[in-house]
């Protein structure tokens, strides 16, 4: 089975260790890495990590995982190319704009959280 997860992965933590970790389990694991452009104007600010690092990261401690780039302009380029089985989501993780799961041209899973109060990226910047 050929699972898709994406997600920006700035400096790799627990919680996102536990939801790579969870989606290997389901079968062969492709991670898209979200482009810097992407993540600024999702989210309003850059990554403190840049695109390359956080997917050598990814393929630092998932040897097996197909890591590739997002796209910059087509959210969706991704879905189609690599034609998943399964796409797997964080807890809290958010669609880009524009894009809803029917979008997605498969089914869609959400993960549990993993230490949410103390692992979540939001509560790590804060607390850094």
């Amino acid at each position: 089975m050929n699972i898709l997860v994406f997600g920006t992965f700035d400096r790799l933590h627990p919680g996102h260790v536990f939801l790579l970790t969870e989606a290997g389990k389901r079968g062969t694991l492709t991670v898209v890495v979200a482009r810097d452009e992407n993540v600024r104007r999702i989210k309003g600010r850059s990554p403190v990590q840049n695109e390359t690092e956080r997917a050598e990261e990814i393929r630092r401690v998932f040897p097996q995982a197909n890591v590739i780039l997002g796209d910059s302009e087509d959210y969706l380029r991704p879905v189609h190319e690599q034609k998943p089985d399964l796409i797997l989501l964080g807890y809290d993780q958010q669609l880009p704009p524009g894009v809803v799961e029917e979008d997605l041209l498969c089914p869609v899973e959400r993960l549990p959280a993993h230490e949410p109060d103390t692992f979540k990226s939001s509560v790590r910047r804060a607390n850094s």
